[in-house]
């Protein structure tokens, strides 16, 4: 689950990390309001999910308060267009009101979860205020990274080494071994999947502040954490993938017109490859997973087929714990309810495969069979093109 850059930073600040003064503003004139208590010179940034905002004109500096409202009033309900947005981009329903402050030097700070390692990496750089794809691609020895056991955390040792490898010196270094000790803890604390500072802040007068902040969070872990959940901003999601999660439907919609439903994440992806392969673009990745039911086929079948983007359907199915039967029952009856004119083809292997089939010719639904991956896809592809 993501948050907004706001949310972040209050969570960050209940474990000691410092961040600027702040507060989030719906309208123009609390924008001003803000202003006049924290500014006179503020920035105003809008809040969306999403990265590049200061090069999309979402990240503006204002003198005074009149400004401010001004500058708010230009971002709120704009719709706002970076690199990772998509030419559609996402439309601004509230901004960031912040004290501007006097900026000496701009670093990297953020901590993910290396699966390979199976540990925490905290990733430091002196190129902050960038992409740290960019970093990696350019100039991959100027990112630090130290390894945290999980079953012992963050050592006092590895952040004051990532203070130093930083540059930092005298009371910069202090706050900093303090800042990211701080990073940590709330990474940890939270459940966090991702917490990213960029850039990290050094001012003139030598204090370490998160100027931005990104925080992603396991959703498996979500129950553990309500007030984080609370965060959640469906208007920020895609609408077919909020559906989708109502009936715990692994769901992410993508920019091809191939619609696919899949059983387990290995075989999506598999078959999401093939189709590529076979000259077509996949429209989303939907893995309905093992222990699903009937009911949950219908919803997965009528979300893949809503999006107007698919031109046409691949269901690949290998029944080991699904039931290929229940599979093709669900497909009818979806198909049935929502009178699905595109091509489907349909591949069933394994557990109850025949009355699957049997299931599906039966239905006196045009849907087309295929007996392996390579078959099926190229027969959705030809169909859709």
């Amino acid at each position: 689950m993501k948050i907004h850059e706001y949310q972040a930073k209050q969570i960050l600040a209940k474990f000691g990390v410092r961040v600027p003064r702040g507060e989030v503003a719906e309208t123009p004139v609390a924008a001003r309001a803000i202003a006049e208590r924290i500014g006179p010179r503020v920035v105003v940034k809008a809040q969306i999910h999403a990265g590049g905002r200061g090069k999309g004109g979402g990240v503006k500096l204002a003198a005074t308060p009149a400004e401010a409202e001004a500058l708010a009033a230009k971002m709120i309900g704009m719709q706002l267009v970076t690199h990772q947005t998509g030419p559609e981009g996402k439309r601004v329903k509230r901004v960031l009101v912040e004290e501007a402050l006097d900026i000496a030097r701009e670093l990297y700070l953020g901590i993910v979860i290396d699966r390979v390692r199976e540990a925490v990496v905290v990733m430091a750089s002196t190129e902050g205020g960038v992409e740290i794809e960019k970093v990696a691609a350019e100039k991959p020895d100027l990112i630090f990274k130290e390894y945290v056991d999980p079953a012992v955390g963050l050592l006092a040792f590895q952040a004051r080494k990532l203070a130093f490898r930083l540059g930092l010196e005298g009371e910069a270094f202090k706050q900093g071994q303090k800042f990211i000790a701080g990073l940590y803890k709330a990474f940890e604390g939270t459940d966090a999947s991702l917490a990213e500072i960029n850039p990290l802040l050094v001012t003139k007068q030598g204090d370490v502040l998160a100027l931005d902040a990104k925080m992603n969070f396991d959703d498996n872990a979500l129950g553990r954490h309500p007030d984080i959940q609370a965060m959640r901003d469906l208007d920020e999601e895609s609408p077919l993938e909020v559906e989708a999660s109502k009936y715990n439907l692994n769901y992410i919609k993508l920019d091809g017109n191939v619609g696919c439903m899949v059983n387990g994440a290995g075989l999506a992806m598999a078959t999401m490859d093939i189709i590529k392969y076979a000259g077509g673009m996949p429209a989303n990745f939907l893995d309905v997973g093992g222990g699903v039911t009937e009911e949950a086929i219908t919803n997965a079948f009528r979300i893949l087929v809503s999006d107007p983007d698919v031109k046409g359907a691949l269901i690949n199915i290998f029944g080991g714990i699904v039931r290929c039967d229940m599979i093709a029952s669900g497909v009818v009856k979806a198909a049935r309810a929502l009178g699905t004119k595109i091509p489907v083809v349909i591949r069933l292997e394994g557990t109850n495969v025949d009355l699957g089939k049997k299931i599906l010719a039966e239905s006196g639904l045009a849907f087309s069979s295929a007996d392996g991956m390579k078959e099926a896809a190229e027969r959705i592809v030809g169909l859709v093109k």
